[in-house]
């Protein structure tokens, strides 16, 4: 059915639209969940924000924190400070002016209000202080290094505080940020459509005219429909994909090693479901040692991704080498599963309903049922498999997570106990103080001791396993130019350009 729809999308698009030099659509795997910088989650959503919402601090192509809404920062009090000065007239969507007092608003917003999905980011600052119209200061007790890596992300992102308090709570519904391009209208599942937005403080630098996200989950039909002219990008190609994309004259292949990685999310203390067997330790160990990841890498991805076991890739700065990616071994599944009294336990697996996604769930059932497991693997739509997960009505869950520039935000958002995709109420006091102790401090040498002290507790305790960490593989016509790939697979569009046929 969604294969049928995505090239239905095609085919509409090709009759209804003709192709503009300068209106960009981009084909995305799934539909992003909240336009809301307070409330997303997904990593297309933060595809469609990098149009859509600056952020006060950027990151560059090799991971460098680079201006964006704010010019310069300094770090003060022994690092329990961080005082930002802002770009001068930058304005809203809206006309609104962007400076302190706005800045202000928003990480008061996302920081204190309740349900907010920033609030374990921003946890640590204490106050946001306007020092002048154009400067602010962001106050913490006691240093917290990751903080410009959270200020490069959802946190960062800047609203319209006018229109934030008179949408009330339907800000998602149409959002009024300062990033290049405007909100103009969301078909849910089917369409999110930008319009560029002529007062930009960096207007110079944006050529595209229009940007229309289009949801296609199946990475196939997103290249069948880039392949006839309905697409002029598309993100995610499979690798599986690689060899006939790479064949066509007319599309181009851009790659860049990920930040991101895709894990599986085990309930070990949410709700009822809890108490099914991955409750049990050994039983979890069973499922690791049952699982191939060079296996897995090699069937579904050609052997283009990374097998990895750890929120860190291996070989990159905070790895911990001293526990490296294990090998199967079903004769200790198998012992383990007998030990805990649970030889043939069952148990439902989540994943969003992509092709790929479904073939990982497969493989991973079929090697796990060589130990006696007996897996059920169940697709759901992105935004359902986040909704069923955070009220703890799952077992385990196939899930990404789109990887950040700091060690921090790629292992506390899932296991620190307040994290905010702590689905699994994982938690672990002496894992917690480890993150607190490797947040206090800006040298890297003391960093990496504490995060292989953290590694080593998640890594024996199991409340995920990691798999591996991606390539990323745009696809997109040989008219398009000017596209950068960053590591943390978002579409930047400065610079970006499309010529006419």
């Amino acid at each position: 059915m969604r294969a049928w729809f995505g090239m239905a999308v095609a085919a509409a698009l090709l009759a209804t639209s003709p192709l503009q030099a300068q209106s960009l659509r981009i084909g995305l795997q799934e539909d992003p969940d909240a336009l809301d910088p307070m409330q997303g989650t997904t990593f297309v959503g933060r595809i469609v924000f990098a149009a859509l919402c600056d952020k006060l601090v950027d990151l560059d192509a090799r991971l460098n924190y680079v201006p964006q809404l704010a010019t310069a920062w300094e770090w003060g009090e022994e690092g329990r400070t961080l005082t930002l000065r802002l770009r001068p007239g930058v304005v809203f969507h809206d006309g609104e002016p962007l400076d302190a007092e706005a800045v202000k608003f928003n990480l008061d917003r996302y920081r204190t209000t309740s349900g907010s999905r920033r609030l374990a980011e921003l946890r640590p600052v204490q106050a946001v202080e306007v020092v002048d119209p154009m400067t602010v200061r962001l106050r913490m007790a006691q240093p917290f290094a990751p903080l410009l890596g959270v200020l490069s992300d959802r946190a960062g992102m800047m609203l319209s505080p006018k229109a934030v308090q008179a949408a009330g709570a339907r800000v998602a519904d149409a959002p009024v940020c300062s990033g290049p391009f405007r909100f103009t209208r969301r078909v849910a599942q089917d369409r999110i459509v930008l319009d560029r937005f002529d007062r930009y403080w960096n207007a110079q630098d944006i050529h595209i005219q229009q940007v229309t996200y289009l949801p296609i989950p199946a990475a196939n039909v997103r290249l069948a429909n880039l392949r006839a002219g309905a697409l002029e990008m598309m993100e995610r190609v499979a690798p599986t994909d690689l060899k006939e994309a790479r064949a066509q004259r007319s599309l181009r292949v851009v790659e860049s090693v990920a930040l991101g990685y895709y894990t599986l999310s085990i309930n070990v203390a949410n709700g009822p479901r809890a108490r099914g067997p991955l409750g049990n330790p050994k039983v979890r160990e069973a499922l690791e040692a049952a699982i191939d990841r060079r296996a897995l890498n090699q069937v579904v991805f050609d052997g283009e991704f990374v097998p990895s076991n750890q929120a860190q890739a291996p070989g990159s700065t905070f790895y911990n080498a001293e526990r490296p990616v294990p090998a199967r071994d079903l004769a200790k599944a198998r012992r383990l599963l007998a030990e805990a009294g649970m030889p043939r336990p069952a148990f439902t697996l989540l994943a969003v309903n992509t092709p790929v996604e479904q073939q990982v769930g497969e493989v991973i059932q079929a090697m796990a049922a060589e130990a006696g497991f007996e897996i059920r693997v169940q697709t759901l739509e992105a935004g359902a498999l986040t909704a069923a997960t955070d009220r703890g009505e799952y077992d385990a869950a196939l899930v990404l997570w789109s990887g950040r520039a700091d060690p921090d935000a790629n292992v506390s958002i899932w296991l620190q106990s307040d994290g905010f995709i702590n689905w699994g109420r994982y938690n672990n006091p002496e894992f917690d103080r480890a993150l607190a102790q490797a947040r206090s401090v800006t040298d890297t040498a003391a960093r990496q001791g504490f995060y292989r002290q953290a590694s080593a507790i998640y890594l024996d305790d199991r409340p995920h396993l990691f798999l591996y960490h991606f390539k990323l593989f745009w696809g997109m016509t040989d008219r398009l130019t000017g596209f950068q790939p960053h590591p943390d697979g978002l579409i930047r569009l400065q610079g970006v350009r499309l010529a006419g046929r």
